[in-house]
């Protein structure tokens, strides 16, 4: 499944510290398909293609949690524009 990480930034170097080294760690089979944030830095969308939304909060908060609040959505990828099937 497709999933949506935003997320409200409080340490903009921390935050995208963390996650390279969350990329660098994904479980098997996960991918990383979106990473983009605001060009003030405070907000970020990530996409992942995970087997859970709880595996993707898992992750996120493991490495990223404390850098940021964020919030977790299964992607609806029947009417998303660009979302690899």
């Amino acid at each position: 499944m497709n999933v949506l990480a935003v997320s409200t930034i409080t340490d903009t170097d921390g935050y995208w510290s963390s996650l390279k080294k969350a990329h660098a760690t994904l479980p098997k089979g996960t991918r990383w398909l979106l990473a983009v944030a605001s060009t003030d830095g405070t907000r970020a969308v990530n996409v992942l293609v995970h087997d859970s939304v709880d595996g993707t909060r898992d992750l996120f908060e493991r490495y990223a949690g404390e850098f940021a609040s964020t919030e977790y959505y299964e992607a609806d990828a029947a009417n998303a524009v660009g979302l690899p099937r």
